[in-house]
């Protein structure tokens, strides 16, 4: 077994948390907690645990330290700065790295002062419960307080990049500053790394490594759901928003629910497309089903009731859900965006289309539909994928050794098991 060695008492500050878009970090969180990791949770928003239906959200949402929340008491906001007054050489330095992070005009000027009294706040939660790693995730106001916490307390921080909305306004959002300040930044892809690499400087490239996204297998190792209807289901799981490309589906389904009666489709999520998506989808009609927001644990069930998960994103990183779908047994068809390829092999354990190709969309969907023995053989090679090299376990014993000093050199982490003899 893989030992990262000792970790430091480890803050995850994100700009909100949880939401039920980042799951993702609640996996890893417990799979981190899982290798003996003791995590305090930050939140620089606050998010009420009245908000969430899901169980794992409102214990995540009870359980986490919302910093402007806790800058609303006047007190809590006067012993913060008194306390990092302290080392005045520490203070003015954050409060000048704030100001020279900031773009022209009032607005960015009020959010970095924003940012670095979340900052002094940070610090006293920092010394309160004696962190000794800041891992956020998302290249925007986490990373930012956590290099000012940095600089107050010499705690160092280190995030992980994602993609597309991280890679949006690079030079505005001081992306090649907040790498190199970091003790290490965890990619998710060769192409966020290779992305992020563009926008540094190459003596700061070493410390840019590899860390999956992962999920928990054993939770979609059920067995398919058995049916006795004649149905071809497809799955969309994700936020029902303009950038996943849904109407190009509803284009490619029109023309094959008038030739494949048995053909289905179940969009699984919520966001602010929904009623025009609603509106739209009525064309198609019963064989459009909408569920909303489900539960993780939802989520599995529903997977193991349909046959093809679809994702025609115009834009991703590398996407939790065909993750999800892939653990299941599913055949995935998604769009080549991103890392999307390091991922799905076209042919062997899903299917590539150009993103916004109707014509191809519709081709691949129609392939899959007509021939089982190929979406069972995609389905297994897709799950081995998965168990491989995106379980949730493996990549926390990867980001364990980031954060213990114990990772050695290579772009993506080893385990002991995977080591040549």
């Amino acid at each position: 077994m893989d030992t990262p060695g000792r970790m430091p008492r480890i803050a995850y500050l994100t700009g909100i948390y949880p939401l039920v878009s980042l799951t993702f970090i609640q996996r890893e969180i417990a799979a981190l907690r899982a290798l003996g990791a003791e995590i305090e949770t930050v939140s620089c928003r606050f998010v009420s645990a009245d908000q969430f239906s899901g169980a794992p959200e409102q214990e995540a949402a009870r359980n986490t330290h919302y910093l402007l929340r806790a800058a609303r008491s006047p007190v809590a906001l006067l012993s913060a700065q008194i306390a990092a007054l302290r080392t005045p050489g520490r203070y003015f330095t954050a409060l000048r790295r704030a100001l020279g992070l900031r773009n022209p005009g009032l607005k960015s000027l009020v959010a970095h002062l924003a940012y670095f009294l979340e900052a002094t706040m940070m610090a006293r939660f920092v010394r309160q419960k004696d962190i000794g790693h800041i891992h956020c995730h998302f290249s925007t106001n986490g990373p930012a307080v956590a290099m000012l916490t940095r600089d107050l307390t010499g705690v160092p921080y280190s995030f992980t990049l994602h993609g597309p909305s991280d890679l949006y306004d690079p030079e505005g959002k001081r992306l090649g500053e907040k790498a190199a300040q970091a003790r290490f930044v965890a990619t998710i892809s060769h192409y966020a790394r290779s992305q992020l690499m563009l926008f540094s400087a190459p003596e700061h490239w070493d410390r840019f490594r590899i860390i999956h996204c992962g999920v928990n297998p054993a939770l979609y190792a059920g067995e398919r759901t058995p049916r006795d209807d004649k149905e071809i289901r497809l799955i969309f799981v994700g936020r029902l928003a303009p950038v996943k490309g849904i109407r190009v589906l509803f284009e490619a389904l029109d023309d094959l629910f008038m030739r494949i009666p048995n053909l289905r489709l179940t969009l699984v999520g919520d966001g602010p497309d929904r009623a025009r998506l609603e509106h739209e989808a009525a064309r198609l009609g019963d064989r459009v089903r909408f569920t909303g927001y489900l539960s993780q644990a939802e989520v599995a069930e529903t997977l193991a009731e349909h046959d093809i998960c679809v994702l025609p994103s115009f834009a991703e990183g590398v996407p939790v859900i065909l993750m999800e779908a892939m653990a299941s047994g599913l055949p995935v068809i998604a769009t080549q965006v991103a890392g999307v390829s390091e991922l799905i092999e076209q042919g062997v354990s899903g299917l590539i289309a150009p993103p916004g190709d109707v014509k191809t969309l519709r081709n691949h969907i129609e392939t899959l539909v007509h021939d089982p023995a190929l979406r069972d053989r995609m389905g297994q090679t897709g799950r081995k994928k998965v168990l491989a090299e995106f379980d949730v376990a493996g990549e926390a014993k990867r980001l364990a050794l980031l954060i213990s000093g114990r990772a050695g050199a290579e772009i993506r982490p080893v385990l002991q098991d995977q080591r040549p003899d």
